[in-house]
């Protein structure tokens, strides 16, 4: 990797991680605060209509958010013609959205669905407006901005929801939460980037950005429907109490197992697209970063799963004590998702966007396969079954695409994440026996597993020094810089 490009790298990881890791924390407290004024029916009730926003904002992405970062000139008339297509397609998608509204309130049995779509559905035209100036901010590696503006509206937007909730607002705080989440950045970032569109729309620009970015669209589209299928199953066959349950197992599994995952490939996507012709460079790229990602993760996911009962508990009250089996087995799931994105926005970048869609269709047609054939057998359990089956072959998958494009060989990828696997499995196992063994109160017990878990990982890592470890010490060493500078200071 050249000099030039390391630096931003670093300087990309440094600020990307701060917004993460500092919107993490946001997320954290407000997932504890929110837990005790609303209900599993508030959360539910957004939960089940996610699926529609989310494939809607896909249509407005459309792929050309990718192709504007991946191609390496973008002219102003690029940007302008996406803008306005953009626009355009907002003020489509919120009729449709609006229009068929009571029939989703009505597929879900919840009339209040209805009047929530309908005002949820404005973030539509606020992802339209906004989504080039981010893209720009994004291409040219200012993190920075992007880091310090997302941690700001995380902040104002949970001062408000809170207070929303406290007054008795209920689902429709989550609501207000939603549409603040996407405003303060569109407006912040219309005055800072001080782009302007221009009155032109070019079919000629249209047609090159699409025929990239169409299959993009398509992959996004796909993996969006695939990923929250099964919310779409358990607010139609199951409640919304359990939908809400579900919903909170599945955000919080989430924030713990793409806490690391997003802060790389944030950073790492842009900077792919620059070294797509370099195989070797990119290759070895994919390698340090998922196995960076991987010391992390790992045993976070294994840590989660032995402390869930206590740090549900503890956290959210005994309200939500259903949601800790769920909670359980996608963690087995995040194993995998957290280093799903690491090797498909490496495919991303060097132009496979239509070998990208054909896989993304097979990986979920057999995934939502995995899901459907779980509930209908087995219920809810199965469905969560499904759920990792389908993480898993999805995983594979990518892999296996990276082998074939790339030539970072899909055995050589799972043989450089095995130690930690296996070291993260030992650790987690001795930690269940040890607490089955001494039948401790609840909270002694999980700290109790805590402890033995990683006092023995963090023995692993120092006495046997695995290549994954010296990765991470390496990716670490701006943020120890980074504190050290602060308490000179002091």
């Amino acid at each position: 990797m050249k000099q030039g490009l390391r630096q931003k790298a670093v300087k990309g990881v440094v600020w990307t991680a701060l917004q993460r890791y500092s919107t993490m924390l946001i997320q954290f407290v407000s997932g504890i605060i929110l837990a005790r004024l609303l209900t599993p029916y508030d959360y539910g009730c957004i939960g089940m209509l996610m699926i529609f926003m989310l494939l809607a904002e896909s249509f407005i992405d459309g792929g050309f958010g990718s192709a504007l970062i991946q191609k390496k000139a973008p002219t102003q008339t690029d940007y302008s013609t996406i803008f306005f297509w953009n626009m355009g397609l907002s003020v489509v998608l919120y009729a449709v959205l609006y229009l068929t509204a009571p029939a989703i309130a009505r597929f879900y049995d919840i009339p209040q669905l209805s009047d929530i779509l309908r005002v949820q559905g404005i973030v539509l035209f606020i992802y339209a407006f906004n989504i080039v100036q981010r893209n720009q901010l994004q291409k040219k590696l200012d993190f920075r901005t992007l880091s310090l503006v997302t941690i700001i509206t995380s902040i104002t937007a949970l001062s408000v929801t809170v207070v929303m909730a406290y007054k008795g607002f209920g689902v429709w705080s989550l609501v207000a939460q939603n549409i603040l989440t996407a405003a303060i950045p569109a407006i912040v970032f219309w005055f800072y980037v001080r782009w302007r569109p221009k009155w032109v729309f070019s079919w000629q620009s249209f047609r090159e950005l699409f025929g990239f970015g169409f299959y993009m669209f398509l992959t996004h589209l796909l993996n969006q429907f695939g990923q929250q299928i099964q919310g779409l199953l358990i607010g139609r066959f199951y409640n919304a109490s359990t939908m809400g349950y579900y919903s909170k197992a599945n955000s919080t599994e989430r924030l713990a197992s793409t806490s690391i995952s997003k802060v790389m490939t944030q950073v790492t996507y842009p900077l792919y697209a620059e070294v797509q012709d370099d195989k070797v460079a990119l290759g070895d790229m994919i390698k340090k970063i998922t196995m960076t990602v991987s010391y992390v993760t790992f045993p976070l996911m294994f840590i989660l799963l032995l402390c869930a009962k206590p740090l549900f508990t503890l956290l959210y009250t005994d309200r939500w004590a259903d949601s800790v089996p769920y909670f359980q087995v996608l963690c087995i799931a995040g194993l995998a998702y957290s280093l799903q994105s690491v090797n498909y926005q490496s495919v991303a970048a060097i132009g496979k966007s239509r070998t990208m869609f054909v896989w993304t269709f097979v990986k979920r047609a057999v995934g939502i396969a995995f899901v459907i054939a779980g509930l209908l057998f087995y219920g809810m359990p199965g469905l969560l079954v499904g759920m990792v089956l389908n993480t898993w072959f999805s995983y594979f998958i990518n892999i296996w695409l990276v082998s074939k494009h790339i030539g970072y060989r899909w055995q050589k990828q799972l043989l450089d994440i095995m130690p930690v696997m296996m070291a993260s499995l030992a650790a987690a196992t001795l930690s269940y026996l040890t607490g089955k063994l001494c039948n401790l109160p609840l909270y002694t017990d999980g700290m109790l597993k805590l402890i033995i878990f990683l006092v023995i990982y963090g023995a692993w890592s120092v006495l046997m020094h695995p290549d994954a470890y010296q990765y991470f010490c390496v990716a670490a060493k701006p943020f120890v810089k980074k504190i050290k500078r602060k308490k000179k200071n002091k």
